[in-house]
């Protein structure tokens, strides 16, 4: 877990290829300067295993939202969606307070972004894939790299939000949830935007 955890902020710091294997070991507290090799095997299995570790967190999360939005009859609102896929983020806050996953996984999709939509990684947790089906349910007809496209875009407005505001006020006095409300206005505008293909 430390080595997860130590992974995740340094990552977010430097990037994935950026963060030193050596100093990830030393910041969780192993003697052993080969500790991540030992028990991950490579730099992209404990990336993956990162990513799965916070996905797995907010599952629990989604599962409550997707079962509320399912007794108000709320699957299919484009809003609903983007909280159940985005708002979970918010909980994961690393020891020193700030949202190291964020700048994880903005460094993450850069890297492992695939075509096809909600591709992200090896496996997909239960709760996340049942609200990027409802997602691509409601995005309709879009080809499938647009919606993936849209999808990553999206992330990554989300996530610029974590990486510049703090949870209170940031220093242009705008409180973090006005932040958050108004930035998940914004990906809805983007998700269901009409397309158009270029001309000619």
């Amino acid at each position: 877990m430390a080595l997860i955890l130590a992974g995740e902020v340094l990552i977010a710091r430097n990037g994935i290829e950026g963060a030193s294997l050596r100093e990830i070991a030393a910041q969780a507290g192993q003697k052993n300067h080969h500790a991540v090799q030992y028990h991950f095997g490579s730099r992209d299995s404990l990336v993956q295993a990162i990513f799965d570790y916070r996905m797995d967190q907010m599952e629990a999360t989604r599962g409550a939202m997707l079962a509320a939005a399912e007794a108000t009859g709320a699957l299919s609102d484009l809003r609903t969606i983007a909280d159940i896929i985005y708002r979970p983020q918010i909980e994961l806050i690393d020891e020193f307070g700030d949202y190291s996953y964020a700048g994880f996984l903005s460094a993450y999709l850069l890297r492992y972004q695939g075509s096809r939509f909600g591709q992200f990684g090896e496996r997909v947790a239960p709760n996340l894939a049942r609200t990027l089906a409802l997602l691509r349910a409601c995005l309709g007809d879009l080809p499938e790299a647009v919606a993936q496209r849209r999808l990553v875009t999206a992330s990554f407005m989300f996530l610029n939000i974590l990486v510049i505001h703090t949870r209170d006020v940031s220093d242009d006095g705008e409180r973090f949830e006005d932040a958050v409300s108004d930035t998940l206005g914004q990906i809805v505008a983007a998700l269901g935007a009409p397309f158009s293909a270029a001309a000619g």
